[in-house]
């Protein structure tokens, strides 16, 4: 073998989902950017083939003990692929993580943090580990580190302006002259009669939170010791410091409305005990510095002055500027990561990559542009020719033209979706792409016109000093009956103005966002959007039986692998295999059904039709309109029995957009909705957007596709940045007067 050859990742014959028979060689130490519309095949190339391949061969390496803990991949559908590195998957699946994954931990960053206070915290409390809220000696004993804990919650447990006789406690257990209450009240010199607000301190502190004391009381002539306790002590202790959960439902009925999650009372959300939180390092202790932005944290380090602290010091600025190269300088440590969205976890797990020495690695990106200004797509730009410059294998797979600019190799895929894709129209480079005829070719050399007559609004609806995160007290009307666009880079606060304030002054909007649908095997495109009802009442009709037969949930599922179409076997000390199920071959129905047609197809002929092929085989109406919906949303491609596990974000908010379509709602609230579509798709969603209008509803869009920016008929404008520079509306107007506001970052794109 050729050094030559091993310069070249060699694919032969890849056949995973719609993939035909692809031969490709992937230069490494380059970037290869792959595009091509959506469904058309990258993703089986990159993901399911390089990716998986990748994968189990890492698997391979360890023994078959440690094997049985690792997720099992199978061998992808090809004849071979050689010259494979070690590959690290940079995707968007949302990092969960909990309450104790924050920001900091997650990039490595909060060791260095909690190192530096070791080093030169004053007073010096010793180890690193103190200064970690995941670590016994080191959490707020009272919130175990979660810097939350359940409190009561004062307004209904406590009636001020009451008198104990008229019932001013509140909380299960005291009603007046019940056993707890009594006891309570001849506790201490109590005035029954007095309104707790006109109370003493002292007095409110011991029936509230007096700590247990042991008192004699004359008890049917015998004097009996019995403990009384504060009542709100005494709730918090039986209920709170308990687990609700061991209690019977009637006494989590009865307690639970009293009880709210409030900011820890000891450490005031810091996480951290009070020992650790007197450590300081330039009058700011641990808590403080992992509260602010890290823009802001970057200074404070920068002004340091000390020879022990220098490496660790060097190190942090560094990471911490990689964050701000990527666009999240807007961001703070202690930021827990199951609130990030999609495209900036994406980013944090590329900061994560960034400062790590692996070299001759594969890097493989999904769309790493979603979610980003096209100001901030530059310096994704830079991150990936930094990448690649350390000597790694950057594969890419991307719809934005900016990030496909930088490729050294480009391989398009199509020629259009599904069925109809799978096939490699082009390789070489951006200069020869620009010159080739594909798809992807003709949308890059085409550039929209800004939309010069716009609708006029019908009325207003006022978003009035909104606060929330960091708008700051922002007033801004939302213009109904038109196109709304709502821009502004990550950070700037758009979601928290339409997701947060918006939605929760108008909840009867219809919103349609990126989130999962369906997490189980058994939903599909025809079930969500209920074209498999009709089918299976037009296929009852026909063969005159019942619809339940026509259901793989129901009276129709194979019995051998209760229609899941696969069964798991379980092999002694081997892996868990996962088995088209041998009676049905993976068609999930019992052969019965399938001798009933319609037209000569069987009901498992219709879900392995796609939209495109099913649109043409039905006529009833009903089951058209919806296949036509799924159609006008682009998504002609997928098979209508095809699981929702198995879509995209794009996919499956393009399945919400196509069932909500023909809903007379008033208000449509759209994510992204660009999000994974290829240049030529995003002119369907502008026409799907106009039509909602022209039908009479209100439309706003979040979106940083400068397209669909121009076509709107009103502009929202957030920023000037992210995080605490921004949270301003900077412009509000029509797409021509945008692009020429001067101060408007989206505004100078848009020009261009």
């Amino acid at each position: 073998m050729h050094n030559d050859e091993q310069k070249y990742i060699q694919i032969s014959g890849a056949r995973e989902n719609n993939l035909k028979n692809v031969s490709l060689r992937i230069p490494k130490q380059k970037i290869t950017i792959f595009t091509g519309v959506s469904g058309s095949g990258k993703s089986s190339i990159v993901f399911d083939t390089i990716a998986a391949e990748s994968a189990r061969l890492l698997n391979e390496n360890f023994s078959m003990f440690v094997r049985n803990f690792l997720p099992r991949y199978p061998k992808p559908d090809t004849d071979a692929i050689e010259n494979l590195s070690m590959a690290v998957i940079v995707d968007q699946k949302r990092l969960g993580g909990g309450s104790h994954s924050t920001m900091g931990t997650i990039t490595d960053i909060s060791p260095l943090l909690r190192l530096l206070f070791s080093r030169i915290g004053e007073p010096n409390i010793g180890k690193a580990h103190l200064f970690s809220f995941n670590d016994p000696h080191g959490m707020c004993p009272d919130c175990s580190g979660l810097g939350r804990q359940m409190i009561v919650d004062m307004d209904k447990a406590i009636d001020m302006s009451k008198s104990l006789l008229e019932g001013a406690m509140q909380l299960p257990d005291y009603t007046v002259d019940s056993f707890d209450w009594t006891m309570l009240v001849q506790s201490g010199p109590f005035d029954t009669n007095k309104k707790l607000a006109d109370y003493a301190t002292d007095e409110l502190e011991q029936l509230l939170y007096g700590k247990a004391k042991k008192m004699a009381v004359q008890f049917g002539g015998k004097s009996m010791n019995i403990t009384v306790e504060g009542c709100i002590e005494k709730f918090t202790n039986k209920y709170i410091k308990r687990d609700l959960k061991t209690m019977s439902e009637r006494t989590q009925r009865a307690v639970t409305p009293f009880i709210i999650e409030g900011g820890c009372n000891s450490c005031n959300g810091a996480r951290l005990s009070q020992h650790t939180l007197q450590s300081k390092v330039n009058g700011y202790n641990i808590a403080d510095m992992s509260a602010m932005e890290v823009g802001k944290l970057i200074t404070i380090m920068e002004s340091l002055d000390s020879e022990i602290a220098k490496p660790i010091v060097t190190s942090l600025v560094e990471r911490l500027k990689h964050l701000v190269e990527i666009g999240l300088g807007y961001l703070t440590l202690d930021r827990e990561t199951d609130t990030l969205s999609g495209g900036e976890s994406q980013r944090v797990k590329m900061v994560k990559h960034l400062s790590g020495s692996l070299v001759d690695v594969t890097y493989i990106f999904d769309e790493p542009s979603i979610g980003l200004h096209p100001r901030d797509v530059n310096r994704l730009n830079k991150l990936l020719q930094k990448l690649r410059d350390k000597g790694n294998t950057v594969i890419v797979v991307e719809h934005d033209p900016d990030v496909i600019q930088i490729a050294d190799h480009i391989v398009d895929v199509g020629p259009h979706a599904g069925t109809n894709g799978g096939t490699i129209m082009f390789e070489g480079s951006y200069e020869q792409l620009l010159l080739s005829d594909t798809l992807t070719a003709k949308f890059m050399k085409q550039s929209m016109q800004l939309k010069e007559q716009v609708r006029e609004p019908i009325g207003q609806l006022v978003i009035a000093n909104a606060t929330k995160h960091n708008l700051q007290d922002v007033t801004v009307s939302i213009p109904t009956g038109v196109l709304t666009v709502v821009t502004g880079v990550a950070g700037s606060g758009k979601s928290t103005l339409i997701h947060d304030v918006f939605l929760q002054q108008h909840p009867e909007a219809i919103t349609i966002d990126q989130s999962a649908i369906g997490v189980s095997t058994r939903s599909n495109p025809a079930t969500y959007t209920g074209i498999m009802d009709d089918v299976r009442k037009t296929f009852a009709t026909m063969n005159k039986v019942s619809p339940g037969l026509f259901s793989f949930n129901s009276k129709g599922a194979c019995e051998n692998c209760q229609g899941l179409g696969v069964v798991y076997a379980d092999v002694a000390f081997l892996d868990q295999v996962k088995l088209p199920c041998e009676i049905c071959e993976g068609k999930r129905f019992k052969e019965e059904v399938l001798t009933y047609t319609l037209h000569g197809k069987s009901i498992a002929d219709v879900l392995e039709m796609t939209v495109e092929v099913a649109l043409s085989f039905f006529t009833q109406k009903e089951i058209v309109r919806k296949l036509q919906s799924l159609s006008d949303v682009g998504l002609n491609y997928i098979k209508l029995g095809q699981p929702l596990s198995t879509l995209s974000g794009g996919e499956c908010q393009r399945i919400k957009l196509a069932s909500e379509l023909h809903k007379q709602g008033s208000i449509y609230v759209m994510d992204e909705p660009t999000t994974g579509l290829h240049m030529s798709d995003v002119g369907l969603i502008i026409q799907i957007m106009n039509r909602l209008v022209d039908a009479g509803n209100s439309v706003i869009v979040i979106e940083h596709h400068l397209d669909v920016i121009s076509q709107a008929d009103w502009i929202i404008d957030m920023g000037p940045d992210g995080g605490s520079k921004g949270g301003q509306v900077v412009f509000e107007g029509t797409p021509v007067q945008m692009a020429k506001a001067e101060h408007s970052i989206t505004g100078k794109h848009l020009e261009k």
